[in-house]
């Protein structure tokens, strides 16, 4: 009888430690992530290599996307809960939402930069009669290329024209077969553009740009937005989150060539040799806590004192920034 017990008990020990094993992770949550085409995802592609392997803490679906235009709405609707969004388009969604919304990290610095079919732009005065081709209305690079503009004297809507287009693969079209074209453009499209017309060149980097008119602030070009509602009903998958995709913004920057395949296999880039050529000045980075604040808040301020409608005609307030 004894014996009879003694494997049952074994048994029933054996059976908990299997349900144990197969049962879910306390803390666990299903993530609905949206990002745009281009660094902000290149720096996401081993988290999404890894959870198409099944090996990440939580369960992730992933939607990439042309124009932040198309994220907007779903992030108000609740139907997205984290975003890899331009920065100051994370001011826009925290006024237009009643800071609904929180900046979470960092995730790239800066990626604009001007170039030309020609070499005539050798500074930004030189721009000064020209025609600038640009992408994003309404977000990052517009206001960017503006303040830039303003500060060396220029008023943009008297002193060049500027012709936005929808998406930077129309300008990128444009530029590999034009002569004495001037455009701003993020990576890897300057890659790809220099890649197919070698007569395109880097004329400015809009970072270095930046940083000579304003000492007090850098570039922010994207950061990592969730909904505060996740965030209070998820807190330790949303930790785990972020520490894997730390790790994956890390890998990207570590092993450039296996990342460049995965960029590719994920439609990025059509090519690994693009990703990898432009990685190096894709500025993909994780900075979140103090720092992100320092960095946000004062990238927000210049962008704010511009042109207060560029974040949503208000300074958010402190619980903007996610704190562990």
């Amino acid at each position: 009888m004894k014996k009879f017990i003694g494997i049952m008990l074994i048994l029933l020990l054996s059976l908990a430690l299997l349900t144990g094993c197969g049962g879910e992770k306390s803390g666990s949550a299903t993530f609905r992530i949206a990002s745009l085409k281009g660094p902000t995802t290149m720096g996401m592609v081993k988290l999404m290599s890894d959870s198409d392997a099944g090996n990440t803490s939580q369960d992730y679906e992933f939607n990439m996307y042309g124009t932040a235009d198309e994220i907007v709405p779903q992030l108000v609707n609740g139907e997205i809960d984290v975003a890899l969004v331009p920065c100051n388009l994370a001011g826009v969604l925290y006024n237009k939402t009643d800071g609904a919304v929180q900046i979470a990290a960092v995730n790239t610095l800066g990626v604009l930069y001007i170039v030309e079919s020609g070499d005539t732009v050798q500074s930004i005065e030189d721009l000064r009669g020209k025609t600038i081709y640009s992408t994003g209305k309404g977000t990052t690079p517009e206001y960017v290329l503006q303040y830039l503009l303003k500060q060396n004297g220029i008023e943009p809507e008297k002193d060049i024209t500027i012709e936005y287009k929808s998406e930077p693969t129309e300008i990128a079209v444009m530029l590999a077969d034009a002569e004495n074209t001037v455009a701003v453009l993020p990576q890897p499209y300057v890659t790809t553009v220099q890649m197919q017309n070698n007569k395109v060149r880097v004329a400015l980097n809009m970072t270095e740009e930046w940083d000579k008119v304003s000492t007090d602030s850098g570039m922010v070009t994207g950061v990592v937005l969730v909904r505060k509602g996740f965030v209070t009903e998820n807190p330790d998958a949303f930790a785990e989150f972020l520490e894997e995709y730390k790790a994956s913004t890390e890998y990207t920057n570590e092993n450039i060539e296996e990342a460049g395949a995965l960029i590719e296999k994920y439609g990025i880039v059509p090519k690994a040799a693009v990703a990898v050529k432009a990685i190096p000045s894709c500025n993909i980075t994780y900075v979140d806590g103090k720092e992100m604040k320092t960095k946000v808040s004062g990238y927000l301020k210049v962008l704010f004192d511009a042109n207060p409608q560029s974040i949503g005609g208000a300074l958010p307030e402190d619980d903007f920034y996610y704190q562990r």
